[in-house]
């Protein structure tokens, strides 16, 4: 009876345990509706997956801009340095101890402004003594003229010989020379009088003062001494830059039509500091660089530019009325080349596709790139690509909330999209998959190079 009883309970227990892992496998349905089981899975797996109909791979979420066609600039962009356009190197021209120094290191000063003061003791005394003299012979000279017209009359009459009258006038014609002598030993010892007030000949700002007053100075006309300070006229400035001698052709030919914008910026991609025109093309090609100097001059009033600065140069040569135009987000780089994902509507309900164009990347100017070719204009291109996209695989546009961040290049994905009704992706905020140019084109030219 017992051995019975162990059996029956055993046996109950392995049929439980089988009953058990049925059910949880879902094989086993004790209501015995498989059909409404099967219909129900459909149903669940359909609204978290979004299939397309032909497999289990879900629409990626990807944002989208359209091809636009619109005017963009053809720019030479190279790397120059700022240059002043007047730099004097200011030299004592008399000799002598430095009194006074009336300016600071870095003011900006006029022209004509004292900036330094030599004693000149030596030299009152000089232009004192020229005075002197002047009048000493002055006085010589008008006693000679009176004598010779005294001795007309008597030289009419007979009272006095010939030769006794021309000697008073020759005495009197010798005074006359002396007396402008004089003056000129004057105005030579007034001139060197005024070279102990040492002035800047030009508008512009110091630099580094090389002496201090208590210092002596002296004359000197080379060009290896040592000035007392160099003045650098900044307004306006020259920018100064190096264009390879292919591109030369191209600018003189841009040139005869008319005067060339030349823009300068602080880095590339970054604003626009000043603009200002070509003003000068070297006339000779250097040999060992393959380049050729240009020169434009800027205006800078506000003295964002300075001498001796490295700054990026940008030359527009003309604007290209209809260039084909994607965001720099849109290129993709590939083993044969840059290529972009096109977006292709579904039919009705079905979601879109997302087919595969290669381009030619003629330029880039900021985060817009103009296309050679590939393009033709009002396509709508994939923005933010998602990890893992390949040709042909089923897409559907953001919707409001959806996709944010998830693309490969757009950005930090803050803000909104919406879908207007031409099918395109919109933002309103930092992140949107197609933004409207702002201020000034900026960005470096590129020709058949991939996006980065």
């Amino acid at each position: 009876m017992k051995r019975f009883v162990t059996l029956l309970v055993g046996l109950l227990i392995v049929g439980a345990a089988l009953g058990l892992g049925a059910w949880q496998s879902g094989k086993w349905n004790p209501f015995g509706d498989t059909a409404s089981a099967d219909k129900g899975g459909q149903k669940s797996a359909a609204k978290d997956g979004k299939k397309d109909g032909k497999g289990s791979r879900p629409a990626a979420v990807v944002r989208t801009a359209r091809v636009e066609i619109a005017p963009m600039p053809v720019v030479l962009d190279v790397v120059g340095t700022i240059e002043s356009e007047h730099v004097v190197a200011v030299r004592p021209q008399v000799s002598g101890l430095l009194n006074q120094v009336l300016v600071k290191e870095g003011d900006r000063v006029k022209a004509g402004q004292v900036l330094f003061r030599i004693d000149a003791r030596h030299l009152e005394a000089s232009v004192n003594q020229a005075k002197a003299a002047v009048a000493r012979d002055q006085a010589n000279l008008e006693l000679a003229l009176a004598n010779e017209k005294r001795l007309k009359p008597l030289l009419d009459r007979d009272f006095i010989t010939r030769a006794e009258y021309e000697t008073t006038v020759a005495s009197a014609t010798a005074l006359q020379a002396q007396v402008a002598l004089n003056k000129a030993q004057l105005e030579q010892t007034m001139i060197q009088l005024d070279y102990s007030f040492i002035r800047a000949t030009i508008d512009g700002r110091l630099g580094a003062l090389s002496v201090r007053a208590g210092n002596l100075v002296s004359a000197s006309t080379s060009s290896t001494s040592v000035p007392l300070v160099t003045i650098n006229r900044t307004n306006p400035v020259l920018a100064s830059f190096n264009v390879p001698q292919e591109a030369l052709s191209m600018v003189r030919k841009f040139q005869s039509s008319g005067e060339l914008n030349v823009q300068v910026l602080r880095e590339q991609g970054a604003e626009v500091l000043a603009e200002g025109k070509l003003v000068f093309i070297d006339n000779t090609v250097n040999a060992q660089t393959g380049t050729i100097i240009m020169k434009a001059r800027l205006s800078n009033d506000k003295e964002n530019l300075w001498p001796g600065q490295f700054v990026a140069v940008r030359m527009v040569l003309t604007t290209e009325p209809e260039a084909i135009v994607v965001p720099e987000a849109a290129v993709q780089p590939g083993q044969q080349g840059s290529f972009v994902y096109v977006f292709q509507a579904g039919e009705g309900d079905a979601p879109g596709r997302a087919r595969v164009q290669p381009v030619k990347i003629d330029r880039q100017l900021g985060d817009r790139v103009v296309i050679a070719s590939g393009l033709k204009g009002g396509e709508l291109v994939i923005t933010e690509v998602p990890p893992g996209l390949s040709p042909g695989a089923p897409v559907r546009l953001a919707s409001k909330g959806e996709g944010k961040g998830a693309g490969k290049k757009g950005g930090d994905g803050k803000g909104e999209s919406k879908v207007d009704a031409k099918g395109e992706t919109r933002g309103d905020a930092k992140g949107d998959a197609k933004a409207e140019p702002k201020g000034d084109i900026k960005g470096e030219s590129r020709k058949g190079e991939p996006a980065k």
